[in-house]
């Protein structure tokens, strides 16, 4: 063997020695699936990153958890451990023909926490997931959860009875449904403006157009009929977790004075933080401020 040979050999064995040695660690983790399997046997898709505490965050109507995306960076970064899941029939979840009444909803919430084990859990609802999270504490307890934080709920309770006279009418609700059925994209269209702020970039619009767009319209109306008829006012005011809510002031989709200012007057001992100016989408719209709130609200 010449010399070259000789040097050859050497490096290449000291090559392999090292990438034996860094893949030891990665070897002895523990794979997590990317799924979670309903009661029902619908699979659930699972974005699970990190370490440490848990935060599972539960996105908006016709969202997935990919909206989640920079605060699961952040949170990461900071030691935690982030869990979001995709609503059934929603991203990359499966999309059984049933299953979208509140209750199967939330015991698809229930499955991920149970079958990922998360305890000491910072639960974070967005619109949608507002109702989801209430409503697995009325239905589950607290047992697992340390906190909760709502974003731009959508609880306690839309719709105009007689008890909650300043709801809104069955009638508009109903009639907003049917254009939705109609023409689903011409109804995000004429929705868009109050939706965002005037800063938010197009190519962000254009995601959650074509996000919203691809949830199967039978999906889309029966989770909205779903969030619009959730009387969660007996859910919220037996929570007796911390809770932080989050809302903006010019949120046309779920207005401060019927669902946030409501909702943390329910809940015994909760924080509302209100922001002036701010639309619904906060974690897209307020997302570094809305991080900031939520770290200083886990750390309290």
């Amino acid at each position: 063997m010449n010399r070259r040979t000789v040097l050859e050999a050497t490096l290449f064995g000291s090559v392999l020695a090292a990438a034996s040695v860094a893949s030891a660690p990665a070897a002895q983790q523990t794979a997590r699936s990317p799924y979670v399997t309903a009661r029902d046997g619908t699979k659930l898709f699972v974005q699970d990153w990190g370490s440490g505490k848990p935060v599972l965050l539960l996105s908006a109507w016709t969202f997935d958890a990919s909206t989640w995306g920079s605060h699961i960076a952040a949170l990461t970064e900071k030691g935690f451990r982030c869990v979001a899941p995709d609503r059934r029939g929603h991203g990359r979840s499966e999309m059984p023909s049933t299953g979208y009444d509140l209750d199967t909803l939330t015991d698809d919430v229930a499955a991920v926490i149970e079958q990922r084990d998360l305890r000491d859990v910072t639960l974070v609802g967005f619109s949608m997931g507002t109702a989801e999270a209430v409503n697995y504490l009325a239905r589950y307890g607290s047992e697992r959860i340390a906190r909760l934080v709502l974003v731009a709920p959508t609880t306690p309770f839309l719709v105009r009875t007689e008890d909650n006279p300043d709801g809104i009418p069955k009638a508009m609700i109903e009639a907003d449904n049917a254009a939705i059925a109609r023409d689903f994209a011409k109804w995000i269209a004429a929705n868009e403006a109050p939706f965002f702020t005037a800063e938010t970039p197009e190519i962000t619009r254009t995601w959650i157009r074509q996000m919203m767009l691809s949830v199967p319209l039978p999906v889309a109306l029966a989770c909205r009929k779903t969030i619009a008829f959730a009387d969660l006012r007996k859910a919220a005011a037996g929570i007796d977790r911390p809770a932080l809510i989050v809302h903006g002031d010019k949120d046309a989709s779920a207005p401060l004075p019927l669902t946030g200012a409501k909702t943390a007057k329910l809940i015994k001992g909760s924080k509302l933080i209100v922001y002036e100016g701010a639309p619904h989408p906060l974690p897209l719209t307020h997302g570094e401020r809305l991080l900031a709130d939520m770290l200083a609200f886990m750390g309290a």
